[in-house]
């Protein structure tokens, strides 16, 4: 029987699905890498991995990738710092190119290691996003929400990582600064 997903944004990119295991709850800070069983889950729906040791080297590739990803979100280019952290999670593996029988370009990301394949490939994924849209790589505007997305709408100016939970709040709130202006 699979785990349940413990994801907050399912159907985001895998670097910014690692992205989301940090979260906020009314509780507080939680990290879904930290307990056995959300990362168990977070594997096996996010990675496709459903074996533990799958886990080597996804805190060290979230936070290269956070970095890298702030810095973007920012407009300004990673530094020297953040670029290296993430240049280490990339050298655990390659990407593999080939032509299939259809006549298509098949590529893989291919780990050193098994047990590193979520993490090299989200640092992967991160250089696919920048290298397709980055501008399109955006932080909810909640300030009690630190959730990543790819912003798909048609004109760009998604702000919220759900109009149900954040954009909705947002909304509420600015109704009721209003009625008690007036």
């Amino acid at each position: 029987m699979a785990p349940i997903d413990p994801r907050p944004l399912p159907g985001e990119p895998l670097a910014l699905d690692l992205l989301n295991t940090e979260l906020l709850l009314d509780e507080g800070p939680v990290d879904l890498l930290a307990g056995r069983d959300t990362r168990r889950a977070w594997l096996h729906h996010a990675a496709g991995a459903d074996h533990e040791d799958a886990a080597a080297g996804l805190t060290a590739a979230r936070t290269a990738i956070r970095a890298v990803a702030e810095a973007v979100a920012a407009g300004r280019p990673p530094d020297d710092d953040e670029r290296a952290a993430l240049d280490a999670v990339l050298a655990h593996g390659h990407v593999h190119r080939r032509l299939d029988g259809d006549g298509r370009v098949r590529q893989e990301v291919v780990p050193d290691d098994p047990a590193r394949g979520p993490a090299v490939r989200a640092a992967h994924d991160l250089l696919d996003l920048l290298g397709d849209r980055p501008e399109r790589l955006r932080q909810c505007e909640h300030e009690r929400c630190v959730l990543w997305f790819l912003d798909t709408s048609r004109n760009g100016t998604r702000r919220w990582c759900s109009m149900a939970s954040c954009g909705n709040r947002a909304k509420a709130a600015r109704h009721y600064r209003r009625a008690r202006q007036g």
